[in-house]
């Protein structure tokens, strides 16, 4: 059974549909469509290993960007670079927003997100979508390669790598597959 092109998050309230998966560019990016709804809002972030691109197709989308505030409308594009605080917004209350973001290189994004949807879709996450085992939180912090930005990097590395390292032990990590590998079907059997 071939993996969904749209996945959807009814704690966030956003869908998001690959346009290019990360087979589809050998890893060299991922793009997704994301329809993000009137007040959706991820938290303060950043990445190392990755930039991200933003250009929005419908509505207004509000980005922070370090420090500064940015409100982009159709057509309307930014970048953040690697080590960039920064986090997404929909400053309507009546009207979503449809954007797309690219990820270079794609390293484990796309993996990430199938997994945080796929645990979401299941309500196997809190009220915030956050999971509630703590070995799915560790493999998805480690997959997703995002830090926050109130506790010291060096330590969250140390933390996520010895939490995923003891979820893997513990089976938690082999438990997340089902959301991320293209599952086999029998000849004559229908996905």
């Amino acid at each position: 059974m071939a993996l969904p092109r749209t996945i959807s998050n009814p704690y966030v309230g956003d869908t998001v549909t690959f346009l290019e998966t990360t087979a589809e560019t050998g890893g060299s990016h991922v793009t997704v469509l994301v329809e993000l709804a009137p007040g959706g809002r991820n938290g303060l972030h950043y990445h190392t290993t990755f930039t991200e691109h933003f250009e929005v197709v419908e509505g207004e989308l509000g980005l922070r960007a370090g420090k500064e505030f940015l409100f982009l409308s159709r057509g309307g594009t930014a970048s953040v670079p690697s080590h960039m605080q920064h986090l997404f917004f929909n400053p309507s209350k009546k009207h979503p927003v449809v954007f797309k973001v690219t990820v270079k290189p794609a390293r484990q994004f796309e993996t990430c997100l199938r997994v945080a949807y796929g645990l979401a879709m299941d309500g196997k996450v809190n009220k915030k979508g956050i999971p509630k085992k703590l070995g799915h939180l560790a493999v998805l912090l480690e997959l997703g390669e995002s830090y926050l930005t109130f506790l010291p990097h060096k330590l969250q590395v140390w933390l996520y790598s010895f939490l995923a390292k003891r979820a893997k032990r513990n089976g938690a990590a082999k438990e997340l597959e089902l959301y991320y590998k293209q599952q086999e079907t029998p000849e004559g059997v229908s996905a």
